[in-house]
């Protein structure tokens, strides 16, 4: 099967930064990418600024295949989304060339002539990758290995509190975004400015939108928080090593105690209700906040698995992520950004040859960064290239957040998110909203 491409689903940082290695391997990659360009996720949230710094988003063997084109890596400041995809993404997709294909979505995976039960010629028969393209046409294409960076942006968690979409959230779809919005663009900010909002959320993205919509001119914010204490969800400030993501807690924690939110722990949504020309947002416990004009769902995502069904997969039945990746990443153990160096060993498949890759990887799992995924791709092609040295020697370093927290224990009152990262100043804060009843 020398012969046949390996398939990288996904033409995000990750996927066209294995490409590269791929191709500087000598193995012919081929990149489907379901959106209409390069980094076409990374292009839906264009207006956020990255917490990570240009050194840490180009992946060495993109930057070596870059180079002898005359394109200029960026070294300095932090880029938004739409500048990583202008001045990195799409250039690497086009020196790729052919070997990227645009508007192409992969809908299954499987040995070929066999299903998932078949156990005979699954280390010797090559994979069948099915794909339907913009068109509407399908196609079947051969593959020595599939190396899976498709993401987790297409399925956000919904906004009920059991995982599941709370009663009457899909009915409401219309007042309802799960995406931080652009406050830049006129249309946003008219449909936020003025109103009242509810955001649902305790991750980096939530902060963004709570800094976000303060900034707009008479607009109301509700905070909701599933966990029963604020803790440690401003992160660790000036002890965060990376400063731009310590500045964005510290930025919204001032807003909070300046009175532009307010603050309601312990909810976790169980209905949306219309009332009036707004909506009323129902707890499991019964509690009702006074009706809201739109609400912001930012409560992580998911991986979609569904289009796997018929490989070989070894998941951690928590976190959805690779079985042996799961208890270095659990949030329930820490969050403090410290990921022990791993790579195609615990990113494998009981599938020949397949592997989960990037934010994908980490299944539900927040606070994945792109150094991640450039060290796990660089690892799984060493894999695939048969250098078997080169895949097991992995160092990851990552940044710490400077505060840690269990998310099994945020249930908990007195949950304060402190430990083992390092100490953080006290927040005193208001935290149930007078209208909450």
């Amino acid at each position: 099967m020398t012969d046949l491409p390996v398939v990288v689903v996904g033409a995000g940082p990750v996927g066209l930064a294995a490409a590269a290695h791929l191709v500087e391997r000598g193995i012919t990659p081929l990149v489907l990418e379901a959106g209409p360009g390069a980094g076409a996720a990374v292009a839906r949230w264009h207006h956020v600024r990255l917490f990570s710094a240009w050194p840490e988003l180009v992946d060495p063997a993109a930057a070596r295949l870059l180079e002898p084109t005359g394109w200029r890596r960026p070294t300095e400041g932090y880029p938004t989304g739409a500048e990583w995809v202008e001045r990195y993404l799409g250039p690497l997709a086009a020196v790729l060339g052919d070997a990227v294909r645009f508007d192409t979505e992969v809908v299954g995976v499987a040995r070929r002539g066999r299903d998932r039960i078949v156990d005979a010629g699954r280390e010797t028969e090559p994979l069948t990758v099915h794909v339907v393209t913009a068109d509407g046409a399908e196609e079947r294409l051969t593959a020595r290995g599939l190396i899976d960076a498709s993401g987790t942006w297409t399925t956000p968690n919904p906004l009920g509190g059991d995982g599941l979409p709370a009663i009457g959230e899909r009915a409401a779809a219309d007042r309802i975004s799960y995406r931080v919005p652009d406050t830049r663009d006129p249309e946003v900010a008219a449909r936020y400015a003025g109103r009242r909002v509810a955001v649902a959320g305790s991750g980096h993205s939530a902060l963004t939108a709570l800094v976000a919509l303060t900034e707009l001119p008479g607009t109301e914010v509700v905070w909701l928080l599933r966990r029963g204490a604020v803790g440690g969800v401003f992160g660790g400030g000036d002890a965060d090593q990376l400063p731009a993501r310590g500045a964005l807690g510290l930025r919204a924690r001032e807003a909070v105690r300046a009175g532009r939110v307010e603050t309601v722990t312990g909810f976790r949504t169980a209905g949306v209700e219309r009332d009036g020309d707004g909506l009323a947002l129902v707890s499991v416990d019964g509690h009702r906040l006074e009706p809201v004009d739109e609400v912001v769902a930012l409560t992580g995502f998911r991986p979609d698995l569904s289009w796997l069904s018929e490989t070989r997969l070894d998941l951690d039945p928590v976190l959805q992520a690779p079985t042996a990746l799961a208890p270095l990443i659990d949030p329930n153990s820490h969050s403090c950004g410290t990921v022990y160096p791993h790579g195609a060993t615990e990113l494998a498949q009981p599938e020949p040859g397949v592997y989960l890759v990037g934010m994908k990887s980490y299944g539900r799992a927040p606070t994945f960064l792109a150094l991640t995924g450039y060290e796990q791709v660089r690892s799984v092609v060493a894999k695939l290239a048969g250098d078997d040295a080169a895949a097991e020697r992995v160092e990851l370093t990552l940044p710490e957040t400077g505060v840690c927290g269990g998310s099994g224990d945020f249930d908990a009152p007195e949950a304060g998110g402190g430990g083992c990262c390092a100490p953080t100043e006290p927040q005193v804060l208001t935290l149930n909203a007078p209208g909450a009843r």
